[in-house]
């Protein structure tokens, strides 16, 4: 049953005009504090469980937050305002936005995580999908903000509260969708946090190359891939940006228009050093998006949304639900099911998986 249209969202929202990111930090921390502060406190149960020593949370976070300072310096102007504001230290903030590359030290790696679907026509907005994939402590940091963009105009992002970027689109016609992988090469220190990175493209980005451009300079010590899709009002384009210690790939759609993406590298000499296990799920969720992904060309989101309905049941967990009697870090679900409707420049957002979409009153669009 979908959601009574009426009934306050469920994700938090935010938007602030402020186009200065020390005034665009300081409105996100008021707005979001509690949800921060709640992220960081089960950032640290996390990071716990699975044994990251808790002596180096501090140095970790002290790093991360030099990298952004070296790499995106406005950024880093906007990280320290959101901690002044939340009431949290700048340390705390740059272990929690890079917490996929502490992960990495300890070779955390996922077997529950996203899956993206991008069909790109001959004309008009490409067809874009994906699952969030996480841990369930962590709905509720779930949030959604728009605000100014200097090079790109207004951009609109899903993300955790307290982490820069994720998944989102700018009004230059740009998108990006976000899965993590992992490789041989990750871990080895704190670089440039991943999801640094994706806000940086949201930020800064109008084509395919400046997103490949502006991942390539950074120096990254987790891996990840991002998935890019663009238009200009009568044409799409997409493609994907595997990111590595180990190097940068640039995948492109197949000759039918579709590009799609789990939790495995695709291009050849990354996949060199993949970590995920030969059993893992990704393989399982990336074929059955391929055997099905002429759902993604109908006109109708609805059957987007009937392409990633497949659980564990039927061979592909693409939809994720916790399994009973695993510890609280190997339990997943899918929390979010997001689409990029670039024609119209707003994020389509259900808040669960699809299994428990269901008509349109049960997305948000913002």
């Amino acid at each position: 049953m979908g959601r009574d249209p009426e009934q306050r969202p469920v994700i938090a929202r935010h938007h602030t005009d402020a186009a200065d990111p020390t005034a665009r930090g300081r409105a996100l921390g008021t707005a979001h504090g509690p949800r921060i502060r709640a992220g960081i406190a089960a950032y640290r149960q996390l990071f716990d469980a699975v044994r990251v020593p808790p002596e180096l949370l501090r140095p970790y976070g002290e790093q991360a937050s030099e990298e952004i300072h070296r790499w995106a310096p406005a950024l880093h102007r906007e990280l320290a305002a959101l901690a002044g504001a939340a009431g949290v230290d700048l340390w705390q903030l740059g272990m929690l936005n890079a917490r996929t590359e502490i992960l990495a030290t300890v070779g955390a790696t996922a077997e529950g995580e996203c899956s993206t679907a991008v069909c790109v026509a001959e004309r008009g907005a490409p067809h874009t999908i994906q699952t969030w994939d996480w841990h369930e402590e962590f709905t509720d940091t779930k949030t959604l903000n728009r605000y100014r963009a200097a090079r790109v105009g207004e951009a609109r992002t899903f993300t955790e509260a307290g982490i820069l970027g994720k998944i989102g689109l700018n009004s230059a016609g740009l998108g990006l969708h976000f899965n993590i992988l992992s490789h041989t090469a990750d871990g080895a220190r704190i670089g440039v946090p991943v999801h640094v990175v994706a806000r940086r493209i949201l930020d800064e980005a109008a084509t395919l190359a400046d997103a490949v451009d502006i991942a390539r300079s950074a120096d990254v010590s987790a891996s990840t891939v991002l998935t890019v899709v663009t238009f200009d009002g009568r044409y799409g384009d997409a493609a994907c940006i595997e990111l590595s210690p180990a190097g940068t790939a640039v995948l492109r759609p197949d000759p039918d228009g579709y590009l799609l993406h789990t939790n495995h590298f695709l291009d050849p000499r990354l996949a060199e050093g993949e970590l995920a296990a030969p059993t893992g799920s990704t393989y399982a969720r990336l074929k059955h998006l391929t055997t099905r992904r002429e759902l993604l060309a109908c006109p109708d989101p609805a059957r987007w949304t009937e392409l990633l309905h497949a659980h564990d049941s039927d061979g592909a967990p693409v939809c994720c639900h916790p399994q009973p009697g695993l510890p609280s870090h190997q339990q997943w679900r899918t929390l979010l099911t997001v689409s990029l409707d670039l024609a119209h420049g707003r994020l389509r957002c259900h808040d669960g998986g699809p299994c428990t979409a269901g008509d349109d009153t049960s997305w948000e669009h913002f």
